[in-house]
């Protein structure tokens, strides 16, 4: 009889952001080392590789990375709610559409942030998934992109949305500009505005709104949630992911001790091994931790280890092991 396991419940009081080249299954697994209740995101993956693609390359998970969402692009429904159903039939929570994301390919191909100039077709794409799947469909997108950035157009936007029945909104508040900037550019470029988030949370109350874009810390995320119902983070979550350590005791009101650096590490060590068992390189995961060496005498020499003399060594445990010493007490 295979004994069952429970997941951690999910929750979007506090959640990792998808990023691209980033969040994948190796960093969603150091990541869960430091929170167990923080909901974790895949890198976006469009309907096409899902479905003309390696599938089980993209679903690929560990058990342990639960609560897990899997977010896609795509603007076609029929495409999309057969990614929804290998999702769901792969084991995910949650399936996020991305709305959100400004490069000048995928708004080629009809995904992201371009969407939100065509809210019937978001609604329908929702509709469809949400009819396909008994998981929760979601959304994740900006306040505006140029050319349709009113706040009358937002609330066009998330009521047609809302009325295929999404219940729940990530909202990255920032306007996306379609032509002329970069990706990058499009994160830091325009104007943070918590206020227009915050007056969609006042006009749609029953809506769980989450709040993306520019958090830093977790007393931010206290002062955040006292208006919308989850913060998001993303670039701090992976420069700086020891901020996830505290998470559980200070959002979700776990009484476990606080995880050391050290320990972390050492957690890892049996995952990394069974990767290099399998023909993988370290630095597909050290890549991901070196965050962990901030702030401390010999931060600087564990990131040389684990960046820089990890594709030198005939034996990279041993530098893992060498690295999580220079942790301890830390």
């Amino acid at each position: 009889m295979v004994k069952e396991t429970t997941r951690p419940a999910l929750s979007r009081r506090f959640s990792v952001a998808p990023m691209m080249d980033w969040t994948d299954r190796h960093c969603r697994y150091f990541l869960r080392q430091l929170s167990q209740r923080a909901l974790l995101y895949t890198e976006m993956v469009t309907t096409g590789a899902l479905l003309h693609g390696h599938a089980q390359r993209f679903l690929q998970h560990h058990e342990s990375e639960h609560p897990l969402a899997l977010q896609l692009g795509g603007s076609v429904p029929a495409e999309l709610a057969a990614c929804a159903q290998l999702a769901e039939a792969a084991g995910y929570d949650e399936v996020n559409l991305n709305i959100g994301c400004p490069s000048d390919r995928v708004q080629n191909n009809m995904i992201g942030a371009c969407l939100m100039g065509h809210p019937s077709l978001v609604a329908d794409c929702v509709k469809a998934m949400r009819d396909a799947v008994d998981i929760e469909v979601t959304v994740k997108h900006r306040i505006g992109i140029n050319g349709r950035d009113s706040y009358a157009e937002l609330c066009d936007f998330v009521g047609q949305v809302r009325d295929a029945g999404c219940r729940s909104f990530t909202v990255h508040a920032r306007i996306a500009i379609l032509e002329g900037l970069s990706p990058k550019q499009n994160r830091e470029v325009p104007p943070l505005r918590y206020d227009i988030a915050t007056q969609l949370k006042q006009d749609f109350p029953y809506l769980e709104i989450i709040l993306n874009g520019g958090i830093k810390t977790l007393g931010e995320c206290h002062e955040h949630l006292q208006v919308f119902d989850g913060v998001m983070l993303g670039r701090e979550a992976y420069h700086n992911p020891y901020l996830l350590a505290r998470v559980d005791q200070e959002l979700f009101a776990s009484e476990a001790p606080v995880i050391s650096r050290a320990q972390v590490l050492r957690n890892m060590r049996p995952y990394i091994e069974r990767h290099l068992a399998e023909g993988g390189a370290m630095h597909h995961i050290t890549r991901h931790v070196l965050g962990l060496g901030q702030g401390f005498n010999g931060a600087r020499r564990f990131r040389q280890l684990l960046s820089v003399d990890i594709h030198k060594t005939s034996e990279p445990l041993v530098l893992l092991d060498q690295a999580a010493a220079l942790l301890e007490g830390h």
